[in-house]
């Protein structure tokens, strides 16, 4: 058996975490910018506000019915996140981190339990120790747990936990659940199902395997077959190394200064560099890119983007920062007003893979690592961003959080204060 723990309405839910005062009241957290809805809880929901809908088009919504909002606090969501996995560890030998709000649970070898009381007892141990709302679908595929998860939002009389293995019961909620809903059937092959006629995932199952392969390849067969019972998706427990990293953000207004935009891709350079280094890679190729604002059509429009190659694939903070904001300067129009820019490291390979060449300055090359590896020691210790290289500037990134919340669980001034008289 898999299991499929779901955080409810996740960023939503860590907002009222550290607010009780606004359980039961309408909830919605901001992207980048406070751009738009990312995250509802229910009741927002019920008022009609759509996930992705821009906030200038929901202001007067929101005023109207006092909705709570909230800069995105991507700090204290991976920290909340954290803490839901470390509860989710007690119940099973092995745990696989979906995304930021998911995880499955390989419950293979765990027999003689009632695995409907134990998907409600998992789903009520993360709410005492983590007060954040988690549906638990088990199921005897990854496919039909997920599909279990959303009963339990679906139907609050599951109290959270929702065991689906009899097949009739399969059958029964596959004949209702759309094939746009399934997981691993993207927007497009869905549209190819619905024009056969296949409108449910029960639709799909009762399609010749030949149809499927060819319509969807081996990963439709896969799915195919999990919704039948068969289970096909690999469970990965285990720590795999990106194969690209990419580091973006939209800027709250244009940028028309070389020097600003460049300081802000050497602090997406160093952050992406540092993420590398995390999982034990080196970079042979770092993409450079800036955009104007597409939505400004009176204003002048480019896409611009170069290529940095190293010779010998490389993390280090400063060899890598100094390439970026030297390409920055090439790709650079002045008169154009820069919205959003980045960085992409391609090219990823592990640092032990890593071939010397023999012109290789082996001496300076220690030494920027040394450096480098100086670097991350202090800011481990004194916290992120403590030591910076000058072109970073404030080590800021241009954006907008005008309603970010504390950093309750990662900062310690943040901490809310009690007076007792």
């Amino acid at each position: 058996m898999f299991a499929l723990a779901d955080c409810n309405n996740f960023f939503a839910s860590c907002e009222r975490v550290f607010r009780p005062d606004l359980q039961g009241k309408p909830v919605i957290v901001l992207s980048s910018n406070d751009g738009c809805a990312i995250a509802r809880s229910n009741e927002a929901k019920a008022l009609g506000i759509k996930m992705g809908a821009p906030f200038f088009k929901i202001r007067d919504l929101v005023e109207k019915h006092g909705v709570a909002v909230f800069s995105g606090n991507m700090a204290l969501y991976g920290n909340m996140s954290q803490r839901v996995r470390w509860v989710l560890e007690e119940f099973a030998p092995a745990v696989e981190v979906y995304s930021i709000d998911e995880a499955f649970l390989d419950l293979r070898g765990i027999s003689n339990i009632d695995f409907d009381a134990y998907a409600k007892e998992i789903s009520a141990r993360c709410w005492k120790m983590t007060s954040i709302p988690v549906s638990v679908g088990i199921a005897p595929t990854k496919t039909l747990a997920k599909i279990a998860s959303k009963l339990c939002k679906q139907y609050p009389k599951l109290r959270g936990g929702c065991y689906m293995h009899r097949p009739q019961d399969i059958e029964k909620v596959l004949r209702k659940y759309p094939i746009e809903d399934v997981w691993g059937i993207g927007r497009k092959s869905a549209a190819k199902l619905q024009a056969r006629y296949v409108k449910t995932a029960y639709d799909f199952t009762q399609m010749p395997e030949a149809a499927v392969q060819k319509m969807m390849g081996i990963t439709g067969v896969r799915t195919w077959k999990e919704l039948q019972g068969v289970p096909c998706i690999e469970f990965e427990d285990g720590f795999e190394a990106k194969q690209s990293i990419c580091v973006s953000r939209s800027f709250s207004s244009e940028i028309y200064d070389v020097r600003e935009l460049q300081e802000q891709i050497a602090n997406f350079a160093s952050t992406m560099a540092e993420k590398l280094r995390k999982q034990g890679s080196v970079a042979s190729e770092v993409a450079v890119f800036a955009y104007t604002n597409r939505f400004k059509e009176n204003l002048p429009q480019t896409h611009s983007s170069t290529l940095i190659s190293f010779p010998t694939p490389t993390s280090e903070q400063r060899t890598i920062v100094a390439k970026t904001v030297a390409a920055t300067l090439e790709l650079f129009k002045n008169g154009y007003g820069y919205k959003k820019a980045g960085v992409i490291a391609t090219g990823i390979m592990n640092e032990s893979d890593i071939v010397q060449s023999l012109f290789d300055n082996n001496e300076a090359s220690e030494k920027e690592h040394r450096i480098t590896t100086a670097l991350d020691a202090i800011n481990r210790t004194y916290g992120d961003g403590t030591l910076k290289l000058a072109v970073q500037g404030s080590g800021r990134i241009k954006t907008t959080s005008e309603k970010q919340s504390p950093h309750y669980t990662t900062r310690w001034s943040d901490l809310p204060t009690v007076s007792v008289k």
